[in-house]
């Protein structure tokens, strides 16, 4: 067996999971996130694999490295005091937003709130016109007046953005420098790097939450690299973006936004792997972890792919009612529900979980490390599907009279028994999934029926089962290693980078020559990211237009096809006039097509090909044990058979109510379903119409 290996880490809300894959095997770990330096747990379940291995920090050929902690700062507002330089006149823009209601009929909802309050964003006295040409030139005293109300309110990052600076970007660039000449610890962001597109209200949002959580990133990264380095790692290490590709750390520090959802993302391919050996053509994906639960669609085994990306939806998941981002992102929901989501009940006498979480400091209460408030995992504990002894692969105990004590703050106001309290919890956290899921497919124009739900992360096992019930979705897929699927996805991604330029042009009066030379320039970007971890000669482009109608408010994107010459109007306009009808079932005869922005992604082949997998019912299963579970049905404990998931094999099956516990998550197999071995060792969970989803 070859030495060397490849290691994942992936950083969650509560959990930080390691995979060190080696040949065929793969060792995996879970620990606490620890909140003051996330780098101290990633070592620790590090050293706890290499340990396990045998094997050696020098040994290693990469380090794929995802996280939520950009998300979280952004959600729970931990990020850097940050201030935003932009046009005079301009500093409203952010909270004007799109000047529109995403919620015609509510006259009380509330507005996501800017990351930079309106006594940081400062005017600049300059202009630029849509042409990039110099209407009111860069005034630098007006600069220089700023720098003391940087220093007062202790302000330890800047975002620059100025109108149409994505076609002529030398004003944010003076007074980049002349911030970082005047405040060499200052964190600077520009808006014409970060995201050179048009539209403003997006490029300053994103310019701003790139701001927000850059010193964060640049802290944390350079204590992982550091912490690694001492520990004798050698190899590159590289970060998953939120697009589902890998690119290098330097990159990453800079462009920390471009991680928004990078551990999600994942796990987003993790089910698009599996869809695609599965030969399931429509797939929702479900992550569960300690802290947030993520969904993303699936078709033909593509998740879907958009160029932004709202955080925080804070009003019933709708569109508009998050901060919006501007990178290339796979397309999911999330929303507070994982395992650590607190329970309350309302002044109304509503049952309330979510959004906000004990995380891993305290933790739910049965942790044992000083939460008292009910969370989820805490009504999975009372309800009898977790074993207290055997939690994280018997790395912490669960302590259940404190699980129930903390019920008591929902038990006493709704008059309800312990067991009942949990399980009100867990059906409000399962309805509450289920109903993101509904307005994320309706939003995209998606069906629910037929699709197959692929679910992981600490949590998914537990609750797939009644998820699938409450969607009518009769299939469920458990991966191998799903409590640490994210990180496993990270194996499975190719290395990659996406570039964006926005200039617009119309179609009719389209010059090749400047076509191309964008092209070119965006090429020699990406490759400067690509390159440095990948072959050149092994690379993979692919280019984009995103093409309208004359007076149409939105784009579609348009493939184009591979660099062989000057790109010619006519085929332009053929390749738009499909991907319009195919989307809309017919096209415009005889208006003009305008081009907004370019967009070019180069790739390295993905690590693995796809295996094509199967299951089949051969011989019933043996369980190991016998655990009591709470019927809200007949409310009362009934007997569930309880099986090691390594200790079954392909062909093996077994009927609900069960539990198949293993060392980094337990799989609830609900009243009603049958669980099934597949060839490649994944658990396939099948719903029989009229049988009870209870739990």
């Amino acid at each position: 067996m070859s030495d060397t290996y490849r290691l994942a880490v992936d950083i969650g809300g509560t959990f930080t999971d390691v995979v060190l894959e080696r040949a065929e095997e793969r060792i995996t770990h879970k620990v606490l996130t620890t909140y003051a330096d996330p780098a101290n747990g990633v070592m620790t379940a590090t050293d706890r694999v290499l340990e396990i291995a045998a094997a050696d920090p020098a040994d290693a050929s990469v380090v794929l490295h995802g996280t939520t902690l950009a998300t979280n700062a952004i959600i729970e507002r931990t990020g850097a005091v940050t201030a935003l330089l932009t046009t005079e006149g301009h500093r409203d823009a952010l909270e004007m937003a799109l000047e529109n209601r995403f919620e015609q009929y509510d006259l009380a909802i509330d507005r996501p709130i800017p990351l930079v309050p309106r006594h940081l964003r400062l005017p600049v006295h300059e202009r630029m016109d849509s042409r990039g040409e110099i209407l009111l030139p860069l005034a630098e005293q007006s600069v220089h007046a700023v720098l003391p109300l940087l220093e007062e309110h202790a302000v330890t990052s800047v975002a620059i953005g100025f109108l149409h600076s994505y076609i002529n970007p030398v004003h944010e660039q003076r007074v980049a420098a002349i911030l970082r000449a005047a405040l060499p610890d200052l964190s600077v962001t520009l808006s014409c790097e970060v995201c050179p597109e048009i539209r403003e209200y997006e490029r300053l949002s994103t310019a701003c939450a790139n701001a927000y959580v850059k010193p964060l990133m640049a802290t944390y990264l350079a204590s992982l690299q550091a912490k690694m380095g001492a520990r004798g790692f050698a190899c590159p290490v590289l970060l998953m973006t939120s697009g589902g590709g890998l690119t290098a750390l330097a990159t990453a520090a800079e462009y920390p936004i471009r991680l928004i959802e990078s551990g999600p993302a994942g796990g987003a391919i993790l089910a698009a792997h599996l869809a695609q050996t599965s030969d399931c053509s429509e797939v929702l994906s479900f992550d569960m972890g300690g802290t947030t639960a993520k969904l993303c669609v699936i078709d033909n085994g593509e998740p879907l792919l958009s160029r932004s990306f709202e955080v925080d939806r804070s009003y019933r998941f709708k569109k508009g009612s998050g901060l919006p981002v501007r990178i290339p992102v796979i397309e999911m929901v999330e929303i507070g529900a994982g395992g650590g989501s607190i329970a309350q009940v309302d002044k109304l006498g509503r049952l309330q979980v979510g959004p906000e979480s004990a995380g891993s400091e305290p933790g739910p209460a049965c942790y044992g490390r000083g939460g008292e408030r009910p969370a989820v995992t805490d009504a999975d504990l009372v309800l009898g599907k977790l074993d207290p002894t055997n939690f994280a692969g018997g790395s912490m105990d669960l302590d259940l009279a404190a699980a129930e004590r903390a019920l008591h703050s929902v038990a006493g106001p709704l008059s309800l028994t312990p067991q009942m309290a949990a399980h009100g919890i867990s059906e409000v956290v399962n309805e509450n999934m289920a109903t993101a899921a509904r307005a994320h497919l309706a939003e995209w124009g998606k069906a629910t029926e037929g699709r197959v739900l692929i679910a992981f992360g600490g949590a998914a096992p537990l609750h797939a089962a009644l998820l699938a019930h409450k969607l009518k979705l009769d299939r469920v897929v458990i991966p191998a290693h799903a409590g640490v699927g994210s990180a496993i996805g990270f194996l499975i991604a190719p290395v990659r980078y996406e570039v964006v330029r926005s200039r617009y042009m119309k179609l009719t009066s389209l010059d090749p020559s400047v076509v191309d030379g964008i092209m070119q320039e965006m090429r020699v970007e990406a490759q400067s990211v690509v390159g440095s971890v990948a072959s050149n000669e092994t690379l993979l482009e692919n280019r984009k237009a995103f093409m309208r109608y004359c007076g149409q408010g939105f784009e579609i994107a348009v493939e184009l096809p591979a660099a062989k010459g000057l790109l010619q109007a006519s085929e332009l306009r053929q390749r738009f006039d499909d991907a319009y009808r195919e989307l809309y079932g017919r096209t415009i005869p005889d208006l003009d097509v305008e081009i907004l922005s370019w967009t070019l992604t180069l790739s390295a082949p993905a690590p693995l090909t796809p295996i094509a997998d199967n299951w089949r019912k051969e011989k019933l299963a043996k369980p190991v044990a016998t655990r009591q579970l709470f019927d809200v049905v007949i409310g009362e404990l009934v007997d569930a058979d309880c099986y090691a998931r390594d200790a079954i094999s392909p062909g093996d099956f077994l009927a609900g109510p069960a539990l198949v516990i293993e060392e980094q998550t337990t799989t609830f197999v609900a009243t009603g379903f049958t669980g099934t071995v597949s060839d490649q060792g994944h658990l396939v969970l099948e719903r029989h119409t009229g049988g009870r989803s209870d739990g």
